[in-house]
């Protein structure tokens, strides 16, 4: 416990990567084993009349990976909360998560409300425990992810070769890195950042419109998940279709039009 309170109190600066444009500040973070390059097809679309910034999380892209660090979401929130506060923001931002990014973001929304305009999440994956879905190919489906997670964890060697893999095909260069480097980071947030989320409890509470944007493509999305939350109040839904987990030119025109 002391350690655990330790990190707390020196929740790390994280790195921002982008800080551009001026206007009404929209705040971007990415999802696991990725870094503030999610965004590269969104930059683009609202820096002309916004205050775009795209903050690299603990332990991924640029920002620091403390050994104590056990990448749960509230750690991530705190370093999160720490590096917004250090930007000085003036009025209420729009905050944007993309894939374990909106786990983040929705936790961060949920007790903070009073700082944000709107929240806006990308491809998020919602997954419910398995006793509590009811169908039973929804169930099963939800299984199926965890026991994935859990072999990708693991089996080091298989997983950095397959991400390598897939990231030679991905159309967003450096988008997936899953490495020695960043190894501790990626198990650790998958565990206890995606596997053991509270973000339906979390997006509950959130006083602020939603925005949610996903790909009819996606093979990370829960369908049960996103049931749930569609019923949530404040919640919108907006589905691509032809698109994947990826943020591509067209999910990117949606997102810059639910971030307003």
């Amino acid at each position: 416990m002391g350690r655990l309170s330790g990190f707390f109190r020196r929740s790390p600066l994280l790195h921002v990567a982008v800080d551009t444009g001026s206007g009404p500040a929209v705040v971007m973070i990415h999802g696991i084993a990725s870094s503030s390059v999610t965004f590269e097809n969104v930059v683009p679309l609202i820096e002309g009349s916004h205050r775009v910034i795209a903050i690299d999380l603990l332990g991924f892209g640029e920002s620091p990976a403390p050994d104590d660090a056990q990448y749960t979401v509230e750690e991530h929130v705190a370093a999160l909360s720490r590096t917004i506060r250090s930007l000085r923001l003036r009025d209420p931002f729009v905050l944007v998560g993309h894939s374990m990014g909106s786990l983040i973001a929705a936790r961060y929304s949920a007790a903070r409300h009073g700082r944000l305009r709107r929240l806006v999440l990308v491809s998020p994956p919602i997954y419910l425990t398995p006793n509590a879905i009811g169908d039973r190919r929804d169930r099963a489906a939800m299984e199926l992810y965890l026991r994935l997670y859990e072999y990708l964890r693991s089996n080091k060697e298989f997983t950095i070769r397959a991400a390598a893999g897939l990231a030679r095909f991905s159309p967003i260069k450096n988008l997936l890195v899953v490495s020695e480097a960043n190894w501790r980071a990626f198990v650790l947030s998958l565990q206890y950042s995606i596997e053991a989320q509270t973000s339906v409890s979390d997006l509950a509470s959130v006083r602020v419109p939603v925005e949610v944007v996903y790909g009819s493509l996606d093979p990370l999305l829960a369908p049960s998940g996103m049931r749930v939350i569609a019923q949530l109040r404040n919640v919108t839904v907006h589905r691509v279709d032809g698109v994947d987990h990826v943020i591509r030119p067209r999910m990117a025109r949606v997102v810059a039009t639910a971030i307003g």
